[in-house]
């Protein structure tokens, strides 16, 4: 059996119609050709289920994908955490760091099932609402 392409399988011992002498593009003689029966339309079937077990696949996330975007998020309030600090210590209000901080606090986090890992994901979202709460009396006092 050979493998021709998104049909399906064939048969090798099928016969090739005659090529014109120039190449290139040629009809199949007008008895040659069967007409499409459900075996054609299945493999067309077949095809489309297969692209959709695919996207299907795509779709599933892994533990370890899961505690990697979690590991990620929580570095990235870390770092606009230190934007913050720095942006104090230099003596400026720091709002677009503040701004940032505060988007990456509202994206939605996954629970990985990591004790450890969730219990500081918790003191670090905790830590980025405090200095949100901060910035906002100091706005508010002046």
């Amino acid at each position: 059996m050979k493998v021709t392409g998104p049909s399906g399988p064939s048969s090798s011992s099928s016969a090739r119609p005659a090529r014109n002498g120039g190449g290139g593009f040629a009809l199949p003689a007008a008895g040659g050709a069967a007409p499409a029966g459900p075996a054609a339309s299945a493999s067309g079937v077949s095809g489309v289920a297969g692209v959709s077990a695919l996207m299907a696949l795509q779709g599933v996330e892994t533990a370890t994908e899961r505690r990697r975007r979690a590991i990620r998020r929580g570095r990235g309030l870390l770092d606009r955490l230190d934007e913050v600090k720095l942006a104090l210590l230099s003596g400026e209000p720091g709002e677009g760091a503040l701004e940032r901080l505060a988007r990456d606090l509202r994206e939605e986090r996954d629970r990985d099932g990591d004790a450890g890992l969730d219990g500081l994901l918790d003191q670090i979202d905790l830590r980025a609402a405090v200095e949100l709460a901060k910035a906002d009396l100091r706005r508010t006092a002046t």
